[in-house]
């Protein structure tokens, strides 16, 4: 093995794409997760989606729904379901905010990104609202004018 790939992590992150695109984001918070071995090692193989993925708070707790975690290759009977419920890992003053906001202000909790901190797997979850299709018009103009602007740059 060359000295060159022996400190690169095989696994970065997994982003979820659309809530950029179909949420504006607001408050983040970083929580573990409670996974089995072959989910861990199935993450830092990057077979996992959090796309359409979701949290709700159910008694104290919060939990992740939809999240897809393919079967680790080498797995045996104990292999995992890919999309079974995964519960967060979360202070309770965290919990407790996030309940408020999504009782009172209508937000929902979606996966912003999935990720490894020091040999464990975390999750980046945020209290997002949902965008009117006029919103996703406006930052496709936006998107535009900056690609415009850096064209004009760029040949200057």
């Amino acid at each position: 093995m060359s000295n060159k790939n022996k400190g690169k992590e095989r696994f970065t992150e997994v982003r979820n794409a659309k809530a950029f695109r179909n949420y504006e984001i607001g408050e983040k918070f970083e929580a573990g997760m409670v996974l089995r071995g072959t989910e861990v090692k199935s993450i830092r193989n990057s077979k996992a989606q959090i796309n359409e993925a979701f949290c709700r708070v159910q008694k104290e707790e919060v939990f992740l729904y939809h999240a897809h975690i393919a079967e680790y290759a080498f797995g045996n009977l104990n292999n995992h379901d890919p999309r079974r419920l995964r519960k967060l890992l979360l202070k309770r003053r965290e919990i407790n905010k996030i309940r408020g906001a999504l009782e009172m202000q209508g937000k929902t909790l979606i996966p912003i990104r999935l990720y490894l901190a020091h040999g464990l797997v975390k999750v980046e979850v945020a209290l997002c609202v949902g965008k009117k299709l006029y919103d996703k018009r406006q930052d496709l103009k936006k998107r535009v004018q900056m690609r415009e602007i850096d064209r004009a740059l760029k040949n200057r």
